[in-house]
């Protein structure tokens, strides 16, 4: 318990930093959708000009971009963006940076096993997650409130919302496995950002082309947003690949964490 919470309090800032990007950003995009319902025709004409593979691979749907579901699911990639940096970041230091610190040894001293390293370690990564994404979707309900003009099914405006935490925990566990790996990572962010980049590009490149098989290769596709608002549920494959990608990446973080031979310093 005392180092989850000395876990959880190191994680303090990077929390309320990226909780407080989420939330601007949700807020910002849904105060943007009563102008742009309000002159639909005009944005709509200017949308026509654009390739459409072009408009693909922005995340847009013209047939749903201007009712309040079509739109949120449209400003959601960037949200998903960010958080998925999130997500990356907490599972790429949860080892690294007692390597970085130069406290592994010191840690390891402790009359506790590495699997209980793990164990808490995880737990809160996982515990920044749940707080970051619950202070979201409270800002983006109560904001979707606030524009709304017309009914809102809130059962599709929050399976929409979760979208985020279930892309994190992908990027969480990746970041875990890469932590456990890689002998010494000096610096988290670029692995992050540049992980993070190289799937939301390719996930933009299998939009514009219409390329279902590579949905399986990025995250960012295992859930098709303008699925999940005309038949209000998931897709069961991806969500199954999803769970055996993280119990596999998770399982495997245990056991080369668990004999992984750690340098003094």
């Amino acid at each position: 318990m005392n180092m989850f919470l000395h876990e959880l309090k190191a994680y303090r800032k990077s929390t309320v930093i990226w909780t407080c990007s989420l939330t601007t950003l949700v807020i910002l995009f849904l105060s943007m959708y009563p102008a742009i319902a309000k002159d639909a025709a005009d944005f709509k004409k200017i949308l026509d000009n654009y390739p459409a593979a072009v408009i693909k691979a922005l995340g847009f749907s013209l047939e749903n971009f201007f009712s309040l579901l079509g739109f949120y699911s449209a400003t959601l990639t960037y949200v998903l963006l960010c958080g998925s940096i999130q997500a990356m970041n907490l599972g790429t230091s949860i080892i690294s940076k007692e390597v970085r610190n130069k406290t592994a040894d010191f840690l390891l001293t402790k009359p506790v096993s590495r699997s209980q390293i793990m164990t808490a370690k995880l737990l809160a990564a996982l515990t920044s997650l749940v707080i970051t994404n619950v202070i979201y979707i409270v800002a983006a309900c109560l904001m979707a409130l606030a524009v709304q003009s017309e009914p809102l099914n809130y059962k599709i405006f929050f399976m929409l919302s979760i979208t985020v935490f279930l892309v994190q925990l992908m990027f969480m566990s990746l970041g875990v496995i890469v932590s456990v790996m890689v002998p010494k990572i000096k610096s988290v962010l670029p692995i992050s950002m540049g992980t993070v980049f190289s799937f939301f590009i390719i996930s933009m490149l299998s939009s514009s082309i219409e390329d279902t098989t590579s949905r399986f290769i990025t995250p960012f596709k295992y859930f098709d947003l303008m699925y999940i608002i005309k038949n209000a549920t998931y897709e069961a494959p991806y969500l199954i690949v999803e769970l055996l990608f993280i119990v596999t990446t998770i399982t495997l973080s245990y056991i080369i964490y668990s004999k992984k031979d750690i340098h003094a310093v």
